[in-house]
């Protein structure tokens, strides 16, 4: 484990419950956070992640996105598989070498796009068929952390990865909009993203609301989805193949629940067995790209509109 902050320590505590394999060392620049996460899970504390090179066999890259290149690609080229928190990089040159490196010496690499093992995603997998129109709202209250990033790439980006990987289709126009409002990175957005297959999806993230959302509707030509991502709910709405009785609603209602289940302990578990089977991951270098490149987009989009823009475009999150 490099990184044991917040997020890094989760990491931890699940490759140390894990039977089939062995926490080694935790690697963090903070002296206090690592000796507290390795005494906690019985391991060895470390300050520098290159004492790790040649010596093990996995990592998990969970540090601000800023030295995710750098460690990575020292990790990747001295025969480790990695698995690093997304976005991938700061930048799309930094990732394709990423990738480079990983298919050069035939190491996984996979990127940390937890909403994918959500459980009411897969559920609903089987449903998607041809989406027409998607739109999503992820919305959370103001925290410090996470702020060394725009709401784009630290809220938006799961969005962008999920809508892509469903839509299968090049982005053929953006029109983006945002506005910073506690933190000097934007803290709000809004793109509407439109695909070459027809295809519109419409993505809001906020870091400054009063509650937290993470929602996904998608809507076919004959069905609606509806995924809450945080409660883990799935509800399709199809219209009926026959008519039904008189005054009967002309569709089906199929409302499920999921457990909250452990997304995270999937996540790392999906990452052991690619190192083992030599399988693709779910979520490879690649995806996190393509959801990086589109992220930098919607930002750059947002940046080059004048200030007052933004604000009269209307821009705003649910309460």
């Amino acid at each position: 484990m490099v990184g044991v902050g917040y997020l890094g320590r989760f990491h931890a505590q699940k490759y140390a419950q894990m039977p089939d394999c062995e926490l080694a060392a935790i690697v963090d620049s903070d002296p206090e956070a690592r000796e507290r996460v390795a005494a906690e899970l019985g391991t060895c504390a470390l300050p520098d992640h290159r004492t790790l090179l040649g010596a093990v066999e996995a990592v998990s890259v969970v540090t601000p996105t800023p030295a995710h290149f750098t460690i990575a690609r020292e990790l990747l080229e001295n025969g480790a598989h990695v698995l690093v928190e997304k976005p991938i990089t700061e930048t799309p040159e930094q990732a394709r070498e990423l990738i480079r490196i990983a298919r050069d010496r035939q190491r996984v690499l996979q990127v940390g796009h937890l909403e994918r093992f959500n459980a009411a995603i897969l559920a609903a997998e089987p449903y998607l068929e041809s989406p027409r129109f998607i739109e999503c709202h992820r919305l959370a209250p103001y925290r410090e952390r996470g702020t060394d990033v725009n709401v784009v790439l630290d809220l938006m980006i799961h969005d962008i990865d999920i809508i892509q990987t469903i839509v299968g289709s090049p982005i053929e126009s953006i029109d983006a909009v945002g506005a910073p409002v506690f933190s000097d990175e934007i803290d709000i957005a809004n793109a509407r993203i439109s695909f070459a297959n027809g295809c519109v999806a419409n993505a809001t993230a906020s870091r400054v609301s009063l509650k937290t959302e993470r929602k996904l509707r998608i809507f076919e030509d004959d069905a609606y989805l509806s995924i809450d991502l945080q409660q883990k709910i799935l509800t399709v709405i199809r219209k009926r193949a026959s008519p039904g009785e008189p005054g009967q609603l002309p569709v089906t209602i199929d409302e499920r629940s999921f457990d909250q289940g452990d997304a995270l302990k999937a996540e790392i578990e999906s990452f052991l067995a690619c190192i083992r089977s030599g399988t693709a991951p779910v979520v490879s270098g690649e995806a996190g790209l393509r959801a990086l490149e589109t992220a930098i987009r919607i930002t750059e989009q947002v940046e080059r509109r004048p200030r007052g823009e933004n604000a009269r475009t209307g821009v705003a999150a649910r309460a």
